[in-house]
């Protein structure tokens, strides 16, 4: 299959533009005269700061509206937006910590992205546009000035789906120069986020690549799947949120088409203690029920924010079980949870199931809750952790 990004990059701008061509209608923007358009050039539809001590501030021009609110993951609710004389609606927040952060506007009640922003958080249901309050050093998922991996993107018939459907592949620096196998690590995306996901939003081959620089993380490949059983929303419209047995249908997917598709197109090693698989939330309930269940494939698991509620003892009954083996076999079973997520007592339970069956894990409680700035720390936690 060619690894091309044309189609995904096609559909990435057209969505962009959609959002902000029916923004601007809405809000009655119109193009420069001279250049194509009829009316007035138009001023900046909007902006946003961030203030020396770390509060930003958000500007909205929108003249005609009689409504405008703020709603993003560092805000309770949706505050309104003051107007000026100017008819630029603003807000300033709090002092907030150093983080992406994903927000909107809510204009008269129609939620949009914000035209002016080029960071863009494009889901399967959804679009948010996204910020960065920097700090005192780079984050982990800063681009730096150190070695780069390459991302591909690729096309692969599934044959247990009958689709087309695409993967996101990170290979490491130096790849391309070597002949030496890597361990893989297969990262699963949550319900809102398609197999871009992790790159576009969660930064997985920055945090890779500074992290290998550093000489904290060994050299791997990232496989990035997408974890619905669907005909892909980037190229066609989503047809649902999947059949009953959706779990089920992608684990086949990846067990039996994805491996072997990267171990056939990658210098991928295909032994278990040179695997991994890990995900958040949906792709953290799906990282559960594929890796407990076959350990004879993965001896890396990584559940962050894992969408599981049920009673662990009856979930992963076969599995606690046979604690034996099952510390024979992993090499690591990470996960990790805000205290404040709603899924954060299901990652407890499962905490607690384990210790009770002498299963060794680590498990993470970090603070807030069910968003990407955890994300990105677990995945930055955990890679240090993989394949030694």
């Amino acid at each position: 299959m060619k690894r091309k990004s044309y189609f995904a990059a096609i559909a990435a701008l057209a969505a962009q533009c959609l959002a902000f061509s029916s923004f601007a209608f809405a809000q009655g923007v119109t193009a420069p005269a001279g250049r194509g358009g009829r009316g007035a050039p138009a001023p900046p539809v909007s902006t946003h700061e961030v203030n020396p001590d770390r509060t930003v501030t958000f500007h909205l021009r929108a003249p005609d509206a009689t409504s405008v609110k703020l709603s993003g993951d560092f805000v309770q609710g949706s505050p309104d937006m003051t107007k000026g004389d100017d008819g630029q609606w603003s807000i300033t927040t709090a002092p907030l910590n150093p983080a992406v952060y994903n927000y909107t506007f809510v204009v008269d009640g129609v939620r949009n992205i914000d035209p002016s922003s080029p960071m863009v958080k494009l889901g399967d249901r959804s679009a948010e546009s996204m910020f960065e309050v920097t700090g005192d050093k780079p984050a982990p998922y800063d681009i730096q000035p150190v070695p780069h991996g390459t991302v591909h993107i690729n096309w692969y018939q599934s044959a247990s789906l009958n689709a087309l459907r695409s993967i996101y592949v990170y290979t490491p620096p130096g790849y391309e120069d070597g002949k030496a196998k890597y361990p893989v690590l297969y990262l699963l995306h949550g319900s809102g986020d398609t197999e871009a996901g992790w790159v576009d939003v969660g930064r997985a081959n920055l945090i890779l690549d500074n992290l290998i620089a550093a000489g904290s993380a060994k050299p791997m490949i990232i496989v990035m799947p997408y974890g619905r059983p669907l005909p892909d929303v980037m190229l066609v419209p989503s047809a649902g949120r999947g059949p009953g047995n959706a779990d089920a249908l992608f684990g086949t997917d990846l067990l039996q088409d994805v491996i072997p598709y990267v171990e056939k197109l990658y210098r991928a090693s295909a032994k278990p203690d040179d695997r991994g698989i890990a995900g958040l939330s949906m792709g953290g309930g799906q990282t559960l029920s594929i890796g407990l269940t076959h350990l004879d494939t993965f001896h890396y698991i990584g559940a962050f924010s894992a969408a599981a509620r049920g009673n662990p003892e009856e979930q992963f009954k076969g599995f606690l079980a046979e604690s034996a083996a099952a510390n024979k076999k992993l090499k690591l079973f990470y996960i990790a949870c805000g205290k404040t997520d709603s899924l954060f007592p299901a990652s407890q339970a499962l905490s607690d199931a384990l210790d009770k069956h002498e299963i060794k894990h680590t498990f993470v409680a970090s603070e807030e809750g069910h968003v990407w700035r955890n994300w990105r720390n677990y995945l930055a936690d955990l890679a240090p952790k993989l394949f030694r």
